[in-house]
Order: C-alpha cells, then sequence, then structure tokens
C-alpha cells in the first residue's frame, strides 16, 4: 500500500463514505494484527496535583493555588492510590497534573523516586511535554536534562498528553500559554533520543479544521519516522461542558460519534508507522469504543480506574476488566492483558 499523502488523507475524511472508510481501516488492522489480538492495560489514572497557572480554555480540571479545592497530594495518598491498584492486578499509573507554577525538578526527582523504591512493580508512564517543558523552564535546564534525571530516578515513558492540535493556529486560541507545536515534538524527539518511549495523542471537536487534523497527523508521522519512539496514537473528542471554550464559542457542541469514527479510521490509514492505535471508550462510551476497533482501534486503552480530567468536563463512562474482555469477545477478537511496553501479560 502506497503512502497516503496529506491531499489523500483530506480527502478521505470529506468525501469517502464512513462504511468504506471502516473496511479499508479494518483491513489495515488486519495486516498488522493478524492473529486479531485486542489489548488492554489495568491502570490507574493519578493527578498529584489539580494547579495550573496555564489555563486552557478547554480544561475544567484546573484550580488556581488559591481556589478551595485545589490540591497537591501527599506521598501517602499516592501510595494508597497505587496499593489499590496493585490489589487489582494493575500495573501501570499514569501519572501526571497541573502544571504547577512552583514545583522544581527536585520535586519531581524525589516523587518519581519514592514511587518506584516502593512500588517497583508499576510502571510509571508520566509527566506530559507540557509539564517537562515548565520544569526545565522553572529549574534553567534543557529538555534532555530534565527527561535524563528523571529517567534515572524510575520514569519509564511519558504520555501525548498536551498535544491537542499540533497547530500553532489553533493552539494560540485554545491554550495561548502551553508550548508551541515544535517544543511539544522536540521534548518527544528528546526522550526517544535516551531511549524513553512515549504516546502520541490528539484532542479534535475545537476550532480545528479537517486540513488541521491532517497537519497533526503529518507532523506525528514524521516524528515517528525518524525516531521509532512512539508506541501508540490516542485520539479523544473536546468534552465542551463546564469549560471557558464553551462559554466562549457555544456554537462547539460534542463531536458526533461518526466524526470520531471517521477521524479513528483515516489515522490508521495515514499512520503507517504506528502499529498500535486506541479506541477512546472514556470518551466515546463502550460501545462506540467496542465499534471502534472495526475502525482501525487495536487497543481498547486502560479500564481507567480513576480519571478526573475529562469527568471535570462531563464525561462519565466506566468500565472493568471483565467488562473489557466481554467487548472483545462479542466482535470475535482475541483480549489480551498488556504491560506499558505491550507486551502481552496474560491472554483470556
Amino acid at each position: 500500500m502506497s503512502r497516503l499523502s496529506i491531499d489523500d488523507a483530506v480527502k478521505l475524511i470529506k468525501e469517502i463514505s464512513l462504511k468504506e472508510l471502516g473496511k479499508m481501516a479494518l483491513d489495515r488492522k488486519r495486516e498488522l494484527h493478524p492473529k486479531k489480538i485486542t489489548t488492554f492495560v489495568v491502570d490507574r489514572n493519578i493527578n498529584y496535583t489539580n494547579i495550573c497557572f496555564v489555563d486552557c480554555k478547554f480544561c475544567a480540571f484546573k484550580r488556581k493555588v488559591k481556589d478551595s479545592d485545589s490540591y497537591i497530594l501527599s506521598y501517602e495518598e499516592i501510595g494508597k492510590k497505587i496499593e489499590e491498584l496493585i490489589a487489582i492486578g494493575g500495573t501501570q499509573i499514569l501519572f501526571q497534573g497541573g502544571v504547577h507554577p512552583k514545583l522544581k525538578i527536585n520535586y519531581y526527582e524525589d516523587l518519581v523516586e519514592w514511587i518506584n523504591k516502593n512500588y517497583p512493580t508499576i510502571t510509571i508512564h508520566g509527566f506530559s511535554a507540557v509539564e517537562i517543558d515548565y520544569i526545565a523552564k522553572l529549574s534553567n535546564m534543557s529538555y534532555n536534562e530534565v527527561l535524563k534525571r528523571l529517567q534515572d530516578k524510575g520514569l519509564s515513558s511519558i504520555p501525548g498528553a498536551g498535544g491537542e492540535i499540533l497547530v500553532d493556529r489553533v493552539r494560540d486560541i485554545i491554550a495561548p500559554h502551553k508550548l508551541k507545536t515544535d517544543d511539544w515534538l522536540s521534548i518527544h524527539r528528546e526522550a526517544h533520543k535516551i531511549g524513553m518511549k512515549s504516546t502520541a495523542t490528539m484532542m479534535f471537536g475545537t476550532l480545528e479544521s479537517d486540513e488541521d487534523i491532517i497537519e497533526h497527523f503529518h507532523r506525528i508521522r514524521e516524528l515517528q519516522d525518524e525516531t521509532g519512539g512512539f508506541r501508540a496514537f490516542i485520539m479523544w473528542s473536546f468534552q465542551p461542558y463546564n469549560t471557558p471554550l464553551k462559554k466562549e464559542y457555544p456554537e462547539i457542541y460534542k463531536t458526533s460519534s461518526n466524526r470520531y469514527l471517521r477521524l479513528l479510521a483515516v489515522s490508521r490509514l495515514f499512520l503507517d508507522n504506528f502499529k498500535n492505535i486506541q479506541s477512546s471508550w472514556v470518551t466515546q462510551g463502550s460501545y462506540i469504543g467496542q465499534l471502534a476497533l472495526l475502525f482501525g482501534a487495536n487497543d481498547l486503552g486502560s479500564t481507567m480506574m480513576e480519571e478526573n480530567v475529562v469527568s471535570a468536563a462531563g464525561a462519565s463512562n466506566q468500565m472493568n476488566q471483565d467488562e473489557m474482555i466481554k467487548l472483545i469477545k462479542d466482535i470475535k477478537e482475541n483480549p489480551a492483558k498488556r504491560d506499558t511496553a505491550y507486551k502481552i501479560l496474560e491472554k483470556f
């Protein structure tokens, strides 16, 4: 199959029927995953703080230092959450928070080291590029130095959060204080250089165009060509409720399932150097999450023992391991529990 051009991909979004896109994406998925194994991970999101100075317009989770419901979790609170995860067979924490205006590298080093020492079976998948960028600025360090020091303390990989849409025209509207596209890509490039893997993400459904969507795909495909450091691509839709962006742009509504599946299918076709694409059942619900497996996704993502960010914006979907297994088997695929590195731990 020849590589899709940017123009080809835009045409797919605009002109091809959803049914045809789904067939094309499923055929491509079957080429990459002929054994029909659909994976998932048992993990927990731990948001160590909700204090954030970045003030993104699409976020309903952030708080200021002076707010009565702002917090920084104690080691004891974090430890309790990890122990609850271990008790259900969890293997990973997705560890990220708001961009706290005063926390420097020493805080993060001590925290990662403490988790790694006390819970050695748990993989720390943490700190978005936005957090790394601010830690570097606040600590007067390079991206490479920050990542290397955290890696030395036990940080395994970084998530793709903060990518939103990798087009500065859109970023300047929805998150004007957040790092630029080139900086987000640079942080992931530096992580990949030191052997630290990451994921790539996209949040759609704000003010972007079809062309912006494909530009985002193009930028991460280029970096994957260069480094091979992305383990997976995860795409989710903007959850508008309780957010400043919805107040400023009341014409923005939650995007349709049709739109989600259409873009997911095109991502499978365009991102030809990504083996793993994750279904976003957290924002779409379990049944569209299941349907996504027929539109190119090969991973059902996390059981999401805890989730605070999109739920603050109105999403409230939940699913446990047994429910995931049932959904996967229902479409005649083979469920398997994986770890952060996509190594199969158990088949069902």
